[in-house]
């Protein structure tokens, strides 16, 4: 049997850009997808603190160094500059490899950067 497990999650970034010309998705910042462990195109679950909703898209990378979390397409609806979110990605994983499992934590500060005490290693 596979459990779906968190397999990472960005904590608490911010909405920097809004692109509703764009076909869709969440443009995220190379560094972030790395440090979580996420990869280009992947399904992705946005939580907006702000309003309470939920969204599921795919990531795509961003400029490093940026912090850019832009959403893209009907996304760009979903939310406004400056909102808080959490984004999260799953792993299904056979439940023998559950018990030693830890997901990646990303804590970013005001501009989305990382911050030292995040979990990702």
């Amino acid at each position: 049997m596979r459990i779906e497990l968190l397999k990472s999650k960005i904590h608490r970034a911010k909405i920097t850009d809004k692109n509703l010309g764009y076909e869709g998705s969440l443009t995220l910042d190379q560094d972030l997808m790395d440090a979580a462990g996420i990869f280009k195109y992947e399904k992705i679950q946005l939580v907006n603190v702000n309003n309470g909703s939920r969204l599921e898209t795919y990531a795509i990378p961003g400029e490093r160094g940026t912090g850019d979390v832009v959403l893209n397409g009907a996304a760009a609806r979903w939310g406004e500059i400056g909102d808080v979110v959490i984004i999260i990605s799953y792993a299904q994983i056979d439940q023998h490899g559950v018990k030693g499992f830890e997901p990646k934590i990303v804590l970013v500060d005001a501009q989305n950067h990382i911050k030292p005490s995040s979990k990702i290693a």
